[in-house]
């Protein structure tokens, strides 16, 4: 049978999307004329063609392109886990997860695989039809439980490892809300206070005749600017980021600036946490799903969010391959803590690798954490330092005409 995404008109004249399994577009067709319901288009969730007749596949629909979040991918796997470990076969489990997911999309993806998987083509070479829903460390986890018969053990780790990065993502998302509106309103204020207030106070003033101290002469200045030139220096500073982001599509710009980054003081340190947590992660569901060690350090490249040290942890892959221990093939790039690379090392010697490993990840994860957390409690009193001297600044500006004048009227 085949995931089928179609679009109907129901009985109050108005369209529907949903999915249906059918073994043709017409069985679909019929299924969904006996529900009452008119079909506009019935089209296949995935549809594989040859490109150049050299037997290459690829897919051919939307659905293919499609991108799961972090917590809709965690879900799903959590639920696969449980219904595998209940003695549940793999494709009863995605049938009942896609009964159960209410996200049209999901489901068009769940049932597409479920197709694939009724076919005869394992869950892994089912997940492979949608590369941007499932990465590759995914896909290599699910292959290796299959491979080893353990896919419920794997699933269960893999479900750990998604609910696990799902909520270090929401934390470093979250951490980042506050400072963000901070700072945004900070702006707006002061911007306000140049564009609104500070004319109007300071018009008194100039009519008055009397010279007017340098501090408030430059006030008057930058306010005549935010008026004459602020929408500008918007519209500047915005096609300035879009530019920014769209060089960061090519390759050796983002190179250049990873270079840069990991040269920033602060910034450099908090990139080598991410990544080092996320390497190490990934090397230990890896590892413990039975997964070779260099092509583990391979996928677990392919995580790092840094073109650096993506490829240094490629580089020590080949060193890996020619005979080097793992810890001094990460230690050779410097871009990995010292910590991490010990406890790697203590547990290559003790035979414990996995578990180190996943101790590395758990150690590097509290650091990234307890640096955050820093930098958030620290972020506010600084921000309201700078807003305090901005606006003493502006309060000073605008009160030493008026003593001046106080002077000479005494």
């Amino acid at each position: 049978m085949t995931a089928f995404d179609y679009l109907v008109l129901n009985q109050r004249g108005k369209q529907e999307k949903g999915t249906l399994e059918g073994d043709s577009a017409r069985q679909v067709r019929q299924q969904l004329r006996e529900k009452g319901l008119m079909p506009i288009s019935v089209e296949p969730t995935v549809e594989l063609v040859s490109a150049n007749g050299k037997g290459v596949h690829k897919a051919t629909t939307k659905s293919a392109r499609y991108r799961l979040s972090s917590l809709d991918l965690a879900l799903l796997t959590r639920q696969l886990a449980t219904l595998v470990q209940a003695g549940m076969t793999v494709e009863g489990a995605l049938k009942a997860v896609s009964k159960q997911s209410e996200k049209q999309r999901l489901k068009s993806i769940i049932l597409a695989v479920r197709s694939k998987v009724v076919e005869g083509h394992s869950l892994a070479n089912s997940f492979q039809e949608f590369p941007k829903a499932f990465p590759e460390i995914y896909r290599a986890t699910v292959a290796a439980g299959e491979q080893s018969g353990h896919l419920d053990l794997v699933l269960s780790q893999l479900a750990d490892y998604t609910e696990s990065s799902h909520d270090t993502s929401k934390k470093v998302k979250g951490a980042l809300i506050y400072p963000s509106v901070l700072t945004g309103f900070s702006v707006l204020i002061v911007v306000a206070l140049l564009k609104f207030v500070v004319p109007k106070m300071v018009s008194v003033f100039e009519n008055s005749g009397q010279d007017l101290p340098l501090l408030t002469q430059l006030l008057i200045g930058f306010s005549e600017f935010i008026q004459d030139y602020g929408l500008y220096v918007l519209l500047l500073f915005i096609a300035a980021v879009f530019a920014f982001r769209q060089s960061l599509k090519k390759d050796a710009f983002r190179l250049r600036w990873h270079q840069f980054v990991l040269k920033l003081p602060l910034v450099s340190r908090l990139v080598r946490l991410i990544n080092a947590a996320r390497v190490a992660n990934t090397l230990s569901i890896l590892s413990r799903s039975g997964v070779q060690l260099v092509d583990a350090l391979r996928i677990a490249g392919q995580v790092a969010t840094n073109l650096c040290i993506r490829a240094a942890v490629e580089d020590a892959a080949g060193l890996l391959k020619e005979g080097s221990s793992l810890h001094k093939a990460l230690d050779k790039s410097d871009y990995f803590p010292p910590l991490m690379i010990q406890m790697i090392a203590s547990g290559e010697s003790s035979g414990e690798l996995d578990n180190m490993l996943a101790r590395a990840a758990q150690a590097q994860e509290r650091e990234l954490e307890g640096m955050i957390s820093t930098i958030v409690s620290l972020f506010e009193p600084m921000m309201m330092v700078v807003m305090g001297l901005v606006v003493l600044t502006i309060v000073l500006a605008i009160m030493l005409p008026v003593i001046s004048l106080n002077t000479l009227v005494g």
